[in-house]
C-alpha cells in the first residue's frame, strides 16, 4: 500500500467549512463535529472550527481572502500543525491554501482514505483502499511534486519538471491497471464464496458508520468482533452462521458509510459492498441518539441505492436507547416541543414506529434482543419459504 496517509498523530488540526444557502451555519457545525471525530479517529487533536458564509466556496482558495488571513493567524499564534477542509479540495486549491497558510492541507477525502489505509487488516481491504488513494493521487501529482520542491530548496536545487511528473502519471496509471485486475479476480473468488452459500438465506447489517452494527453482529453471532467507539471500525465483511430457534441464517457485518463517502472508495469497495446487494434480508442499524440521525438514514438510504441494494426487505433497528436523551416540558410550557423535548415513547408515535418493521434496541444493554431476534426469525422465515419453497422442513 502507498504511503499516502496524514500521520496526524496527536497533531493539532483546525476544522474548516463554508456554509451556503444549501448547508446553513447551524448543519455545517453539526458536519465539522463529524470531521472532527474523523480526525480523532486517525489520531488527531481537533483545536477549533472555522466557518464562512459565502454564496460558494471560492474556487481559488476556497475561502475568502479575508478569513483566510484570519486562519493564517489563528494558526501561527496557536502552534496549528494542520488544515482540514470538510469538502473535497481541487488540486489548485490545495496547492494555493497550503503555499498561502505554510502548513499541511488535508480535504475531506483525503482524511477518510487515510482512516481506510490504517484500518484495513486483510489483503483484500489494502488493495481496495490503495486503488482509492492512488485515484486520489493521480490528479494531485502536480501538487505534490511542488510540495517536495519546497522541502529540497537550496541554490540550484531545483523541483522536477513536467518530464519526470509525466513519468510518474504513467507509473501511477499502470499501478491502478493492476490493482484493478486483482479486484476482478477477488471478485471472482467472492462470488465462488457467495454461491457456496446459497442454501441460506442471508442477512446483511447496514448503516453509518459507529451505529453499533458490530456490537449487534457480536451480540446475534455469539462472536468476537473487533468494536470500538470510532469511525470505521470495521472494514472487511465479516459473515457468521446465525440460528434463531432452529432456523440457521448467514449474518454479514459491513463497512459503514458517512456522508461524502469519497466515490472512488465505493467503487473500490464493490465486492465488499456486493455482499449488502446480493442479501435477502438488510437489517438498517441506526443511532437514536445521535442529533442527526435522519440525515443519517437518508445517507445510508442513498448510498443503498447507488449500490442497487435500495429495494431489498428492511428491518430497521432503532439502536443505542440507553444513550438517547430528552428532557420533559413542563406542563404549562405551550411552546412547541423541540428534539430534545422528544421521548422515545414519542417518537414510535412518529413515522419511525409506524414503518413495516423498526424495533427500538440497545445492543449494549441487550434491552429488546428478544425481540429483535422474533422479528428476524419471521421475516428470514418468510423469505425461506419464498426462495427455497422444497425445503421448510426447518419450521
Amino acid at each position: 500500500m502507498i504511503d499516502l496517509t496524514t500521520d496526524i498523530r496527536h497533531e493539532r488540526a483546525v476544522l474548516i467549512g463554508v456554509a451556503t444557502p444549501d448547508t446553513p451555519f447551524e448543519k455545517m457545525n453539526e458536519y465539522l463535529t463529524e470531521l472532527a471525530f474523523l480526525v480523532d479517529t486517525a489520531g488527531g487533536v481537533a483545536v477549533r472550527k472555522i466557518i464562512q458564509n459565502l454564496p460558494h466556496p471560492d474556487p481559488r482558495t476556497y475561502l475568502g481572502s479575508g478569513k483566510l488571513r484570519e486562519v493564517k493567524e489563528y494558526i501561527e499564534e496557536n502552534k496549528i500543525d494542520i488544515a482540514v477542509f470538510d469538502d473535497e479540495l481541487t488540486p489548485s486549491q490545495t496547492r494555493n491554501i497550503e503555499s498561502f497558510l505554510g502548513i499541511m492541507v488535508i480535504d475531506r477525502t483525503r482524511l477518510i482514505l487515510d482512516i481506510f489505509s490504517k484500518r484495513a487488516q486483510t489483503a483484500h481491504a489494502k488493495v481496495q483502499v490503495e486503488l482509492a488513494q492512488y485515484q486520489y493521487l493521480l490528479p494531485r501529482l502536480t501538487g505534490m511534486w511542488t510540495h517536495l520542491e519546497k522541502q529540497r530548496g537550496g541554490i540550484g536545487m531545483r523541483g522536477p519538471g513536467e518530464k519526470e511528473i509525466e513519468t510518474d502519471r504513467r507509473i501511477v496509471r499502470d499501478r491502478i491497471s493492476l490493482l484493478k485486475s486483482k479486484l476482478k479476480e477477488i471478485d471472482v473468488q467472492k462470488r465462488t464464496q457467495r454461491s457456496n452459500r446459497d442454501q441460506y438465506i442471508r442477512v446483511a447489517l447496514v448503516g453509518y458508520t459507529n451505529v453499533g452494527k458490530s456490537t449487534l453482529m457480536n451480540l446475534l453471532s455469539k462472536s468476537d468482533i473487533f468494536a470500538e467507539n470510532k469511525l470505521f471500525a470495521t472494514l472487511d465483511t465479516t459473515v457468521r452462521k446465525v440460528v434463531i430457534e432452529n432456523l440457521p441464517f448467514l449474518l454479514s457485518d459491513t463497512v459503514g458509510f458517512i456522508r461524502k463517502l469519497p466515490h472512488g472508495l465505493v467503487e473500490s469497495f464493490k465486492s465488499t459492498l456486493d455482499e449488502i446487494r446480493e442479501t435477502d434480508l438488510l437489517l438498517h442499524v441506526v443511532d437514536i441518539s445521535h442529533p442527526e440521525f435522519e440525515e443519517q438514514i437518508e445517507v445510508v438510504n442513498q448510498t443503498l441505492a447507488e449500490i442497487d441494494a435500495a429495494d431489498k426487505p428492511t428491518i430497521t433497528v432503532f439502536n443505542k436507547i440507553d444513550q438517547y436523551h430528552w428532557v420533559e416540558k413542563d406542563e404549562d410550557d405551550l411552546t412547541p416541543k423541540e428534539k430534545i423535548n422528544i421521548s422515545i415513547d414519542d417518537l414510535k408515535q412518529t413515522w419511525m414506529g409506524k414503518l413495516d418493521n423498526t424495533i427500538f434496541i440497545s445492543a449494549k444493554t441487550k434491552e429488546n434482543i428478544e425481540q429483535l431476534r422474533e422479528k428476524m426469525y419471521e421475516e428470514i422465515k418468510k423469505l425461506h419459504i419464498q426462495i427455497y419453497p422444497y425445503n421448510n422442513f426447518l419450521y
